[in-house]
């Protein structure tokens, strides 16, 4: 390792552990486990327009005597191509629950998916993101009982506590007993246990399990991952007193991962996954070039929900003219629904309670689940909405007109806004309720993790169903988004104000100068807006627009100027 790295490295390592000694031990046993690692020479290419993230688990698609990580690549080159730019394949190693967030060995690919050379296959045609669970392991795991047996150095890699001491601070994002009781070599102890019993807090006081974590990050890049997607992250350091999320520490750790990153697999990119409110989430961007090079826009779903359930987008354009610009090296992963619910927290601040109310009644009314969190006081509070969101949109009283129109009215507001666009597969497919995985599970995230059967997916897609309608538009959208420099992530972002019911923005190049005006009716209702000096081409209907705009109710389009007004 080179002398300026090294002087980095042990800068962050000095942060996190307040001990000269302890950081340069740690610094050693960095070097000495990295010297099986060969630098990459790779350029740190930006995001450009062209990119956009699939969200999908490893088996969403499924066919018998097929691995599922084949099943997916096959499916994507023959309907997908290049109208998305990466995949992420959510945990895709052996796990003992929680749908893969349990991790029992993180260099191992679960053998009903495929293997490392299945991953390296599907990484020739798409860029990949990983999922990097570092907050915990499961117990099933190899170092987790190596930590019962109380063997070096595993028997530091967990952290153990005294029941009796004062946890109120504690953030949790789950209703569930903090602490487990684990008999050990040396009877019982109490370990952190922040997501369920089964996910054992790892313990980064240890510069041995620090530097485990370390090794697995850089196994991944040299895998194919071009993102490492850094699961609870905010929760990484716990501190008796605290609220244990956000530390210092936390973030630190999370620099001290940049860093490592660009010495031995430079272009990697950091994405945090923390769903917390927006001042909390955007804290990971760092000085916005020393943390997350992208962190999840997490206020988005709940926001564009309560827009086209409401016909009106007045919180939502509040929200994003209230946004800060972030700089050429970063940018936000905006999305509307994925694997997990629909977050409530990032509200905060946005909606008021009655109207977060709202956002509950509706999702139990249209067939969906509430999930809650701790609040530490012996209150609880929704943390987040457990529904397909085609089915957040719209009822059982609603035609499935308006609910498809309403939903591609919302995955147009995604693909318009700057940043980079995340489609969960569900939402790529047109996805509906799924009651009995649900049920059957008794596992409220599950009515959005369906498996599909591959063969009965395709013969939905080759004929006149709703599947058809929605992937098909969505494909077309994506196409033509990744053709117009404007939805750069780096292409400036105006909020106009026009009407309440619709959702109006500028994109702008200034390299390419090409301007598209996004207009988006949020309502049922016919609009027509007088824009005096607007004359250019919408994209998405292919009708020339002079001075005078008529949207349908919602009605989506995407104006390329004929020239820079």
């Amino acid at each position: 390792m080179k002398e300026e790295s090294k002087k980095t490295i042990i800068e962050s390592l000095i942060k996190i552990y307040k001990d000269e000694t302890i950081a340069y031990r740690a610094l050693n046993l960095i070097e000495e486990r990295f010297q099986k690692y060969e630098p990459r020479d790779i350029k740190e290419k930006w995001l450009t327009e062209k990119d956009s993230i699939l969200i999908t688990y490893g088996d969403s698609l499924q066919k018998k005597d097929s691995k599922g990580i084949n099943v997916l690549h096959e499916f994507l080159n023959k309907y997908v191509g290049k109208a998305i730019s990466t995949v992420h394949i959510l945990p895709m190693y052996p796990y003992t629950s929680d749908d893969g967030f349990s991790v029992v060995d993180y260099k191992m690919i679960d053998s009903k998916l495929g293997t490392w050379e299945d991953v390296n296959n599907l990484a020739k045609d798409y860029d990949l993101m990983f999922d990097a669970v570092i907050n915990h392991i499961s117990k099933s795991s190899n170092w987790f009982q190596k930590f019962l047996a109380l063997e070096e150095p595993y028997k530091g890699f967990f952290l153990v506590a005294d029941p009796s001491e004062d946890y109120s601070q504690v953030v949790r994002p789950r209703a569930l007993p903090l602490l487990t009781p684990f008999e050990t070599k040396d009877g019982t102890k109490y370990v952190w246990t922040t997501f369920s019993d089964d996910q054992i807090d790892l313990n980064y006081n240890s510069i041995e399990l620090l530097v485990e974590i370390l090794d697995v990050l850089v196994t991944y890049s040299m895998n194919g991952a071009k993102f490492i997607r850094l699961d609870a992250i905010g929760y990484l350091w716990k501190e008796l007193g605290t609220t244990c999320i956000h530390l210092p520490q936390t973030h630190e750790i999370v620099k001290l991962i940049r860093k490592v990153l660009d010495i031995y697999a430079p272009g990697t990119m950091i994405i945090t996954e923390t769903n917390v409110p927006h001042k909390e989430n955007i804290s990971y961007f760092g000085n916005g070039s020393d943390e997350a090079h992208l962190v999840y826009q997490f206020a988005l779903p709940p926001l564009t929900m309560f827009t086209l359930l409401k016909g009106d987008a007045t919180k939502l354009m509040g929200w994003l003219k209230s946004l800060e610009p972030y700089n050429s090296h970063t940018s936000f992963l905006n999305f509307l629904s994925s694997h997990d619910g629909i977050g409530i927290r990032p509200t905060e601040g946005i909606l008021t309670d009655i109207e977060r109310q709202f956002l509950v009644d509706t999702t139990l009314k249209h067939g969906g689940e509430v999930s809650f969190k701790d609040n530490g006081d012996g209150t609880k509070s929704p943390y987040e909405l457990n529904i397909n969101y085609q089915d957040a949109l719209a009822g059982p009283e609603d035609s499935d007109e308006i609910r498809i129109r309403r939903f591609l009215a919302a995955q147009t507001i995604l693909l318009s806004l700057k940043g980079m666009p995340g489609i969960y597969i569900h939402s790529l497919l047109g996805s509906r309720n799924d009651y009995y995985g649900k049920t059957t599970s008794g596992i409220p995230r599950r009515i959005n993790r369906e498996k599909l059967n591959v063969e009965n997916l395709e013969a939905a897609l080759n004929s006149d169903t709703n599947r058809r309608k929605i992937f098909d538009e969505l494909i077309r959208m994506l196409t033509i988004r990744s053709k117009h420099s404007a939805f750069s992530p780096v292409a400036s972002q105006e909020i106009l104000e026009l009407d309440f019911r619709v959702f109006a923005i500028i994109r702008k190049n200034e390299d390419t100068g090409e301007v598209i005006y996004v207009l988006i009716n949020v309502s049922n209702e016919d609009i027509t807006l007088e824009l005096s000096n607007l004359r250019g081409r919408d994209l998405l209907s292919g009708i020339t627009i002079q001075s005078k705009v008529t949207l349908k109710g919602l009605q989506p389009m995407w104006i390329h100027l004929e020239h820079e007004i």
